[in-house]
């Protein structure tokens, strides 16, 4: 019924070539394989550490609170001395975690964690465009699997954090049509359980998205109204003292804080960096913002604009946060995924590779005086990994664009001497004639 014959190589089977669908079954298989096989080295590794999920347990208890009324800033964790640090909304969100025992809230809480990398991953590739809709389901299996060894998801996983969900629901906005009435919700709600992203509110108003913008204001105030009426004097309490009290969210100095006030506190030795803190911090807030907006307007310079936007924004909001634990580095996934997009040049290969070595390898946790004073001058690059890296990305991606923009200026401007030659040359003729 169908002819066989061979073309360049090919099995081809009438007008039909067979070999892509094959190839394309096949790299899903492997990219399936290897992340099976991942996961389940993982699992076995989350077996024998005995991970406490210390962060999960806190949340369960902030619930705790809201359902029996008991004052929520004043609850310390027992064995772990922790408070709770989240908004009050956050707080109501995590009530229904005390309907299980812990050790079943510990596996529904990592399958879940497992879930929104994989959501984190397609998400992340749907912003960047890469790869191609062929193998992007092939991506998203292979970078799901091997995805849990990266330290911000692996301590995410062991913490049992919500900041892959934090991330999710941003890139969820980003990733929408700037026309869609619904865009601006998630980074709404995304601020309403955790302060820092309401950055990107900022951006998309400093962008041109006014209305986005406002969504995601509109979204925010009513998640906190909602935990103002549920949570009255809890709400007084976080918006006018503990908001402002970073000593309670955790010890700036530790080496687990990659902020740049972290790593000034580190160098300095000291728990409080001062104005020195405050001049780093504000610099690179403002440089790191301005990248963000220069990037998102230079689409047509600019091969995936939005992009690096978004990530130029997520940096800039881990940089200047007083705390940016490991775990909420989180955002290491999206900025790979655009790196690997555009590792064309060497030049862009190293970077790549850098940003490899620095989230996979894991390498702050062998720094002695983990606790932040006292180390010594050599073991600082390695105490102090995600915010040079990150600084390093907003400065390369700053000087690509100043030179796009010059050349873009250069070219306009050659252009312009051409016309006027051309206006020159038919002037010319008309006065002939």
């Amino acid at each position: 019924m169908f002819g066989l014959k061979w073309e360049t190589g090919q099995l081809i089977r009438g007008d039909h070539d067979v070999s892509g669908p094959r190839r394309l079954v096949s790299s899903v298989t492997a990219a399936g394989c290897i992340a099976v096989a991942s996961l389940a080295v993982f699992a076995v590794v989350r077996h024998f550490q005995k991970a406490s999920m210390v962060d999960m347990l806190v949340y369960r208890a902030e619930g705790a609170a809201v359902v029996n009324g008991s004052d929520l800033y004043a609850m310390r964790l027992p064995g772990w001395d922790l408070p709770a640090t989240y908004p009050p909304f956050a707080a109501i969100l995590f009530a229904p975690s005390t309907w299980f025992e812990v050790s079943t809230l510990r596996a529904l809480v990592t399958l879940l964690n497992i879930a929104l990398l994989a959501l984190l991953v397609y998400l992340s590739f749907r912003l960047v465009g890469w790869p191609g809709a062929r193998y992007r389901r092939a991506a998203v299996l292979l970078a799901t699997g091997l995805g849990v060894w990266l330290e911000p998801v692996y301590t995410t996983l062991q913490y049992g954090q919500v900041n892959l969900g934090i991330t999710c629901l941003v890139l969820w906005d980003m990733t929408r049509h700037d026309g869609s009435r619904f865009k601006g919700v998630g980074i709404g709600l995304a601020t309403a359980i955790k302060v820092t992203p309401g950055l990107f509110t900022v951006y998309l108003l400093l962008t041109g998205r006014v209305r986005a913008a406002v969504v995601s204001g509109c979204v925010f105030v009513a998640a906190g109204l909602s935990g103002w009426l549920a949570l009255p004097d809890a709400s007084y309490g976080f918006w006018t003292k503990y908001l402002w009290d970073t000593r309670r969210v955790g010890v700036t100095e530790l080496v687990d804080n990659q902020s740049l006030r972290g790593v000034v506190c580190r160098l300095l030795s000291t728990n409080s960096p001062g104005l020195v803190g405050i001049a780093v911090c504000g610099l690179a807030g403002v440089f790191g913002l301005a990248v963000a907006i220069t990037a998102s307007r230079s689409s047509h310079v600019l091969r995936r604009a939005e992009a690096w936007g978004t990530l130029c924004t997520a940096l800039t909001a881990l940089l200047i946060s007083p705390i940016s634990w490991t775990h909420h580095w989180v955002w290491c996934i999206p900025l790979l995924a655009l790196l690997a997009a555009e590792a064309r040049s060497r030049a862009q290969r190293v970077l790549l590779g850098a940003v490899l070595v620095g989230f996979f390898s894991h390498i702050l946790w062998v720094v002695p005086h983990r606790w932040g004073l006292g180390i010594a001058w050599y073991w600082q690059p390695l105490a102090s990994v995600y915010a040079p890296l990150a600084m390093a990305v907003l400065i390369v991606m700053g000087c690509r664009l100043y030179r796009l923009h010059e050349q873009d200026g250069i070219s306009a401007a050659a252009d312009l001497i051409v016309q006027e030659a051309e206006l020159e040359q038919n002037a010319s003729l008309m006065k002939q004639v």
